[in-house]
């Protein structure tokens, strides 16, 4: 079922700038550098060549995610105890203040972003731009490894709103789904990584590229707003209505997508099984084409909301 966040987003990024400042006075700040793109396994290497000073390597596959499989999708969420201990092992105390970035505009670290937060750290922040707006403002670089001493987080998790296999697809019926991924591969007109093409039936296209100015860095506050209302949600108070939730491939750029709609004030579900779960379930329709309803295959009818019309087999 999809289970309700406690406290509303708050903020979500921070500044190269006002994070300059901020290591400048000697604030406390942990910094976890997120090196990762889908088909570079080369993360660590990067990182060893050049990260923030202080910065701590988190490997994503193996400390932000379970193992992956047919049943839970390419990233699982990790076990909690895992995390936590993973957690400690950056050096996290509790009430710290993370930054967490990387080279390819938070998409990647906002997966740790929305774990943090999930396990009730308020004070867990997304560099905005990443590692070239670091140096586009001046910040040095450093190389090599960094072990911090061992930190004693205690996390708590459940405090984000997620939404699990069972539910999606009422929730595309009656609420408001995006599909975080490339349009491309939500027409169905290619797909690199899972069993079938196409989309959840229902779900609304939204990449969360889209999400981000060219140089990496988060639309403004009101564009995002914006471009969200075009798509159908609004900010607490504004009438929107629909509750929202988000996948992608495997729930890793869905969480990028999570912190844009926090940054526009707009509390949304992670789907973490994604796509990738969903296409390898047997039976489950498929949709294709530009459409939230498609053209459907594979698993009976999906009933548009409203009782509108229906897309068979």
């Amino acid at each position: 079922m999809m289970t309700a966040a406690a406290g509303g987003p708050g903020q979500v990024l921070i500044g190269a700038p006002a994070l300059r400042e901020r290591l400048a006075s000697g604030e406390r700040t942990i910094l976890l550098d997120v090196r990762w793109a889908l088909g570079d396994p080369h993360g660590r290497e990067h990182y060893l060549a050049g990260h923030l000073p202080g910065a701590v390597y988190v490997d994503l596959e193996s400390q932000l995610a379970a193992p992956g499989s047919a049943a839970r999708g390419r990233h699982p969420l990790p076990d909690p105890a895992a995390f936590e201990q993973a957690a400690r092992g950056w050096g996290i105390d509790d009430g710290d203040t993370v930054v967490a970035y990387d080279a390819v505009g938070g998409m990647s670290a906002a997966r740790l972003w929305w774990l943090l937060r999930d396990g009730g750290m308020a004070r867990c922040y997304l560099l905005d731009g990443g590692l070239a707006a670091w140096q586009a403002a001046g910040g040095p670089l450093e190389s090599g490894d960094v072990r911090p001493a061992p930190g004693a987080v205690r996390l708590v998790p459940g405090q984000m709103p997620v939404l699990a296999l069972e539910d999606v697809a009422d929730f595309a019926r009656t609420q408001l789904l995006f599909d975080a991924r490339a349009a491309e591969r939500y027409r169905g007109e290619t797909e690199p990584v899972d069993p079938k093409a196409g989309h959840i039936p229902g779900a609304v296209s939204a990449p969360t590229a889209a999400n981000l100015q060219a140089d990496g860095r988060f639309l403004p506050a009101e564009d995002l707003v914006e471009r969200f209302r075009r798509l159908g949600a609004g900010p607490a108070g504004t009438g929107a209505g629909k509750q929202v939730a988000v996948y992608c491939g495997s729930g890793i750029t869905a969480a990028h997508e999570v912190a844009a709609l926090a940054q526009a004030g707009i509390e949304a579900a992670l789907y973490p099984g994604s796509w990738s779960q969903w296409s390898n379930q047997p039976g489950l329709p498929v949709a294709t084409g530009n459409e939230p309803g498609g053209s459907t295959a594979a698993g009976g009818q999906w009933q548009a909301s409203g009782g509108a019309g229906s897309v068979g087999a």
